[in-house]
């Protein structure tokens, strides 16, 4: 007799694509901005700029998103912006830099709702024993998206040119999101869900942008919670926007050589975050994994900035891979405790509150990064300025074992 599935494998296949795609559309523009810079005379701290431009979308459909998802539901609304981010990579064409960082935008705004579609869905159909880990294979979509990012648009560039790359990444984002339309439909816990109607902004729908903060206050561990994320995010978006320039312009790596590095890093938040959403699930604790990838992340992301020309391929690779294991594996863990301690009805709305924490230090890290740079040429004072920033979340754990909800 065939044991039937269960019930949460549809849904986490769904949103683990969906995520994958997602973050596939945010690493992108880091990996293929170098091309840009060259042809278009763009200087190297552009690449930070256009990370914020990303970041400022995945904002605004967090803080102005909230009446949508409940109207639409979460995973439709992914769905379409997903596409308008796909469509917005035709922007790059332009060798205008503002033309550049409206398609930033426009890309950014599936990042910014994958989180609480995501976490919604996965709050409803995932079994508590088993809710980390859960929570953390679909963060894994986010190095995942990484991965075949860093892997797969150098080589197109190297082969075709970027103009192909960036119509091949298109049909990337697109296909898998066509592929799962009809699953997104019967997910969606709306009356709604499925149809997309365009009305009006109301009074209502402006004072609603502020629900998502406003839920974080429902406790003081669930703020506390959400400002460890943010914390966590600081050396995260530095290694994610600034390693392939960093590589390139003072490494002397090529644009594939430094694809692989970023790719490595990404393969290595894959494991992490899975390695620690099985520990915390086994621990019946987040503290401790979170304490241990805080630690991590901070010493790597110094390291990073003291490496030189002379250090060997393999020596910066296992770096990557050790802080991808870091820098990058905490999401699962922090957005599952964020979603076990929030209200069972507003649990898109912490989510969403969480992550518009994060997407603004994701929005500013990598700007004042980019113009710590440009001023005073040194990166390794900048990258130790992130990793000390990371290290602060230490003080800021959640206390105790969790009381399952």
């Amino acid at each position: 007799m065939i044991k039937a599935a269960p019930t949460w494998l549809v849904p986490i296949t769904a949103i683990f694509v969906l995520q994958t795609t997602a973050a596939f559309l945010a690493r992108f523009i880091p990996i293929i901005a170098p091309a840009l810079s060259e042809e278009f005379g763009w200087s190297g701290s552009s690449i930070g700029y256009l990370t914020a431009s990303n970041s400022l979308g995945g904002l605004a459909i967090l803080v102005a998103g909230s009446a949508l998802f409940k109207q639409i539901g979460g995973m439709r609304c992914l769905q379409y912006t997903m596409l308008l981010g796909a469509a917005g990579m035709a922007l790059f064409l332009h060798p205008s830099v503002s033309v550049a960082l409206a398609a930033c935008f426009v890309m950014g705004l599936s990042n910014g709702a994958a989180n609480p579609a995501g976490s919604e869905v996965l709050q409803r159909f995932s079994p508590p024993g088993k809710r980390n880990l859960i929570f953390s294979i679909k963060q894994a979509g986010v190095p995942l998206g990484g991965v075949i990012a860093g892997l797969l648009v150098p080589a197109i560039v190297a082969l075709a040119g970027w103009r192909t790359a960036l119509f091949v990444c298109a049909w990337l984002v697109i296909l898998p999101t066509m592929l799962t339309w009809r699953v997104g439909h019967r997910l969606d816990d709306t009356p709604a869900a499925g149809r997309l109607r365009f009305t009006l902004p109301k009074l209502q729908w402006l004072r609603t942008f502020k629900t998502p903060l406003e839920s974080l206050m429902r406790s003081r561990g669930l703020m506390k919670v959400a400002i460890v994320g943010s914390l966590f995010a600081v050396s995260q978006s530095c290694w994610f926007t600034f390693t392939v320039i960093y590589l390139i312009d003072r490494l002397d790596y090529s644009l594939g050589e430094a694809g692989v590095v970023f790719a490595v890093m990404q393969a290595g938040g894959v494991i992490g975050r899975i390695a620690l959403g099985w520990l915390s699930d086994h621990l019946h604790s987040t503290a401790v994994p979170l304490f241990i990838a805080a630690v991590f992340s901070a010493a790597t992301t110094v390291l990073l900035g003291w490496s030189a020309p002379g250090w060997p391929l393999w020596a910066l690779v296992l770096l990557a891979f050790v802080a991808g294991s870091s820098v990058a594996s905490w999401n699962g863990v922090q957005i599952a405790e964020v979603a076990r301690r929030s209200p069972p009805h507003l649990i898109s709305e912490t989510a969403a509150g969480a992550s518009i924490l994060v997407s603004v230090v994701n929005m500013l890290a990598p700007a004042a990064f980019a113009a710590f740079v440009a001023a005073t040429g040194r990166y390794d004072y900048a990258f130790a300025c992130a990793g000390a920033c990371t290290l602060l979340a230490v003080g800021l754990l959640p206390r105790g074992k969790p009381v399952a909800r």
